[in-house]
């Protein structure tokens, strides 16, 4: 199969990772709960990863690097550990449901939500709007780095700095953008730095990170056994202890902490420059097909990362992704999770097709799919 899904899930995962969950398995039991060497062995593990992500991500300390189950737990627990009735947010239009969600949940607990339109290739017209949308009330701004269905990247930078300079903190959300984008938490201002580790970090699914630069530390979303102060009721109040509870999935970080080790030899920057050319050779290619709608223009570094969506006139996105499936194609197709995505560039009743490479992805997969979409095109399969 040419799977073209990445921006689901990566796949093939590295030898690396697959070895190191595996081993983890076998020469480790349950962390900070007992002195035997299966224990110390698992305590090491989750320590190395913490490590691996503060030095990838440039963390001030590797306690602030909270493990967590996705990124979606790792948003949910900044959401609903800092934000109280009365308070105002602005999110971006593009957010995926991961951030929807549960800021749907607060607001019938009083927190009102203000999106600011994210004008593609224009960072000053984005930038202006979200100043327009900060009010009195506003305790946070939130925002993607890249849309997980457009690829669009906003400027988090110059957004950190203008949460700043009214006081706020911000939340980004590093799904679509960790392991292609190189991130600076030091330089980049980012507050709350949400990441999934199955995505471009190429570890295991059920891993992800919250990574604490800045702002509050919000409460904790479960209490319950950390392996420390066993002797008080209370949720121990330091980091990581906070905001981890119960046995972690010390396979899956495994897995993650040599995803991440992958990634930090191959540089963010070389992966997307590999991705950057597959994705703009497709780009080139549909384009010049009749019968392929495109949504933006050519993809260049400075405002998106290596995703491209586009639909077929008069097919809808979903049978467009099964045609490819019976030709041995996996792309994701439909409304990925992001509704508001698809509420701004108006294909919230067709969806789109989305093509999302990895550092995996060969030159001639990119031409068996364009094979495949002139199939489609010429015989309507």
């Amino acid at each position: 199969m040419i799977y073209l899904d990445n921006s689901a899930t990566s796949f093939p995962k590295p030898p690396e990772v697959r070895a190191a969950a595996a081993n983890a398995m076998s020469t480790s039991a349950n962390p900070g709960r007992g002195g035997h060497r299966l224990s110390i062995a698992a305590s090491e593990e989750i320590f190395a990863a913490r490590q691996t992500a503060a030095e990838l991500f440039h963390a001030e300390k590797s306690e602030n690097v909270i493990l967590t189950l996705n990124c979606t737990a790792a948003i949910n627990t900044v959401l609903k550990g800092i934000l109280h009735s009365g308070d105002h947010v602005v999110v971006s239009d593009l957010e995926h449901n991961a951030v929807m969600r549960p800021l749907e949940r607060l607001k019938k607990l009083g927190v009102t939500v203000t999106a600011a339109k994210v004008v593609p290739c224009d960072d000053e017209k984005t930038l202006n709007a979200f100043r327009q949308a900060i009010n009195a009330r506003t305790r946070l701004i939130v925002c993607t780095q890249a849309s997980n269905v457009w690829g669009i990247r906003l400027p988090v930078e110059r957004l950190s700095a203008l949460a700043h300079e009214y006081g706020l903190p911000i939340l980004v959300d590093g799904a679509q953008s960790a392991g292609v984008v190189p991130i600076d938490l030091q330089r980049s201002g980012i507050d709350y730095l949400c990441l999934a580790g199955h995505k471009g970090l190429y570890g295991p699914m059920g891993t992800g990170m919250l990574i604490i630069s800045g702002g509050a530390v919000p409460d904790s979303l479960t209490e319950g056994g950390t392996g420390s102060s066993s002797d008080s009721y209370e949720q121990p109040p330091q980091l990581p202890d906070r905001l981890e509870s119960g046995t972690p999935n010390v396979s899956g970080i495994a897995g993650l902490r040599a995803g991440m080790e992958f990634v930090r030899r191959r540089r963010p920057e070389q992966i997307a420059a590999h991705e950057f050319r597959l994705i703009r050779r497709l780009y080139r290619e549909l384009n010049r097909l009749e019968g392929v709608r495109l949504y933006l223009p050519e993809p260049v570094e400075a405002f998106f990362v290596p995703i491209l969506s586009f639909n077929l006139e008069g097919m809808d996105s979903e049978t467009a992704g099964q045609l490819l499936s019976r030709q041995g194609i996996a792309v994701r197709a439909g409304l990925h999770c992001s509704p508001a995505a698809h509420q701004a560039m108006g294909t919230l009743q067709s969806g789109a097709v989305r093509v999302s490479p990895s550092v995996f992805t060969q030159e001639q997969e990119i031409e068996r799919f364009v094979a495949a979409v002139k199939k489609i095109l010429r015989n309507r399969i």
